[in-house]
């Protein structure tokens, strides 16, 4: 099998590089080294990828590529290329999410009705839900983002069926809840609460540390993926939560167990775009997928922790 993953040589697609070579894939992982965050971070993601001969690195965006020809003998494509960052995704810059979000979509999934494929399995968000008191968020639920970021995510979602339905492309729709993990973006909560611990700073949190989210660990996310290869219908949605859903504050309380001290933490504004709270309700991809997330928050944060501590020192 050959497939195609889109952003892998970021936090995500580059887990999903590695388990997919590890399952005897041909991989064709594409990136632009966008930069939202610094390219030797991205560099350093994809070092050891890119020494196995089943991993062929493209360095190109997806708006400007050949993507029929990128495509040729492709069998599953994992789109994980994207421009994040809800708090970002304001006033001018909006245009960047246009493009990189909904527009590279587009194009590509005019590129499967040229090549076709066996899946493409589309890397969509809770953000899509907005600020719900609706909880546990459900599938069902009505979308209704809060930020630019959440209506371009949702927008691609709606090509994805749109694509399936009138040109039978396999498309499926997975909302990863919050991910966290080994190479996290430096611009996400843990990483930037683990890097100010290690540098004994201050905890900078955006409102009262009250806010929950259901936070999920890259190796369920890649687990979800893989999943969704093998066993979900076209034209499906699912969320893909970590059953870890914690307050900030909560986090904190177990940074500092991990990190052996006290902490000082300084409470901000709220951020436009930012939502109370998020739980994912996954009745559905543990039903049609069997997807059980396996990674705790405390043994997941760890990790995180000492992929952050090998950084800094």
């Amino acid at each position: 099998m050959k497939s195609l993953v889109t952003g892998a040589a970021g936090f995500i697609g580059s887990h999903l590089c590695e388990y997919l070579v590890e399952k005897g894939f041909q991989v064709v992982g594409i990136d632009n080294f966008m930069d939202y965050y610094p390219r030797s971070i991205k560099e350093a993601n994809i070092a050891d990828l890119r020494r196995d001969k089943n991993f062929k690195f493209v360095e190109a965006n997806l708006l400007e590529v050949d993507l029929v020809k990128l495509m040729d003998g492709i069998d599953v494509v994992f789109h994980q290329s994207a421009q994040a960052g809800v708090r970002a995704s304001w006033g001018k810059t909006f245009k960047i999410y246009c493009d990189n979000n909904i527009l590279a979509t587009q194009m590509l999934l005019e590129a499967c009705r040229e090549s076709p494929v066996k899946k493409f399995v589309y890397a969509s968000s809770s953000s899509v839900y907005g600020d719900t008191k609706d909880l546990p968020m459900r599938e069902s639920s009505l979308p209704c983002p809060v930020s630019p970021y959440g209506v371009s995510k949702l927008a691609a979602e709606h090509l994805c069926f749109l694509y399936y339905k009138n040109f039978g492309i396999p498309a499926i729709s997975l909302r990863y809840f919050t991910v966290y993990g080994a190479r996290q973006r430096p611009d996400m909560a843990f990483h930037r609460f683990f890097r100010w611990a290690l540098e004994n700073q201050t905890l900078k949190v955006y409102g009262d540390g009250e806010q929950s989210r259901d936070f999920t660990h890259v190796d369920d996310i890649v687990e979800a993926n893989w999943l969704a290869f093998e066993k979900a219908l076209p034209g499906e949605v699912f969320n893909i939560g970590g059953g870890s859903r914690i307050t900030l504050n909560g986090v904190i309380e177990i940074i500092k167990e991990i990190a052996g001290r006290e902490l000082e933490v300084d409470y901000e504004a709220k951020q436009k775009g930012d939502v109370r709270h998020t739980m994912a309700d996954m009745a559905k991809a543990k039903e049609k997928l069997g997807y059980k997330p396996k990674v705790l928050i405390q043994d997941g944060l760890k990790t995180e922790y000492d992929w952050i501590k090998g950084l800094v020192e």
